[in-house]
C-alpha cells in the first residue's frame, strides 16, 4: 500500500471512530455505547484471560478447517478444470453447496461430530471450500488458448501442460479464491460457535449477547473483525508475492 493511502486510510477510520465516540455519548442508544467504554470493556476482558484464551480456541479451529479446506479446494478445482468429465459429475454439487447456507448444516454436523472442535472446524471447513474450488477451477479454465495451444506445438507432455501453463496461469483466481476463503472462514467460525460451541470469541458472543452487554459484544466484535482484517492482509501479502513470483519467473 502506498504511504498515501495508507494515511488516508487511517485518517478514515480516525474519523469513523471520532463519530462513533459522539454517536453513544449524544444519542445514548443502548446498543451504541460510546468507544471509548468498548474499549475499557475489551482492556477488563483481555485482563481477565478472556478473550485470550476464547480467540486461541477460535483460531485452532479456523487454522484446522481453513488448511484442510485450502488443500481439497485446489484439489477439486485443479481436476475440475483440467477434466471436463470430473467438472459435469461435480459442477452441481459444488454449486448447490456453495450457495446453500451453511448453518443449515449446524444440526447434521451436531448429530455426526457433537459439540467440540470437530464441529467447528467442520463448519470453517464448508465455508471456505467452494470458493476456493470454484476460483481454481475458473482460474485453469481461464488461461489463455493461444498458451496451451503453443505448449502443445512444441511438444509439451499432458503433465507438463498442467505444471508449466494451466498452474501458473490459474494462479491469480487461486489466490483470491484463498483470499475470499479465509473471510468466510472466520464468519463461519463465528456463526458456528454462536450456535453451539461451548468455547471460541462466538460463544462469548453469544454469552454477552444473552446479558445485553453491548460494550462487552462490541469489544468482541472488534477482536472478530481485528481477526479477519489480519488474516485477509496475511493471504493478500502472500497472493502479492507469488503472483510476482511466477511473473518474474515467466
Amino acid at each position: 500500500m502506498r504511504v498515501g493511502g495508507a494515511r488516508d486510510t487511517i485518517l478514515a477510520l480516525l474519523i469513523g471512530l471520532v463519530i462513533w465516540e459522539l454517536a453513544g455519548r449524544t444519542l445514548h442508544f443502548s446498543f451504541l455505547p460510546p468507544f471509548s467504554n468498548v474499549v475499557v470493556a475489551a482492556i477488563d476482558l483481555i485482563a481477565s484471560g478472556q478473550i485470550l484464551g476464547f480467540l486461541a480456541a477460535s483460531l485452532v479451529s479456523l487454522a484446522i478447517g481453513y488448511v484442510l479446506a485450502s488443500l481439497c479446494g485446489m484439489t477439486l478445482g485443479l481436476l475440475m478444470g483440467f477434466y471436463h468429465r470430473v467438472e459435469y459429475v461435480m459442477e452441481p454439487y459444488v454449486y448447490a453447496f456453495f450457495t446453500a447456507p451453511k448453518l443449515v448444516f449446524v444440526p447434521i454436523l451436531y448429530a455426526l461430530f457433537g459439540v467440540g472442535r470437530d464441529t467447528q472446524v467442520a463448519i470453517v471447513f464448508l465455508s471456505a471450500f467452494f470458493i476456493i474450488v470454484i476460483n481454481t477451477m475458473s482460474g485453469i479454465r481461464n488461461v489463455d488458448p493461444s498458451c496451451i495451444e503453443m505448449a502443445r506445438a512444441f511438444g509439451a507432455s499432458e503433465r507438463q501442460l498442467f505444471w508449466k501453463v494451466l498452474l501458473p496461469g490459474a494462479l491469480p483466481l487461486t489466490m483470491a479464491g484463498l483470499r475470499l476463503g479465509i473471510g468466510r472462514g472466520v464468519k463461519g467460525m463465528i456463526s458456528g460457535e454462536m450456535f453451539m460451541a461451548l468455547f471460541g470469541l462466538g460463544a462469548l458472543l453469544r454469552k454477552y449477547g444473552s446479558r445485553f452487554e453491548s460494550e462487552k459484544v462490541l469489544a468482541i466484535l472488534l477482536v472478530v473483525i481485528g481477526v479477519a482484517l489480519l488474516c485477509s492482509f496475511i493471504a493478500r501479502t502472500a497472493e502479492r508475492r507469488i503472483i510476482a513470483w511466477t511473473d518474474r519467473e515467466a
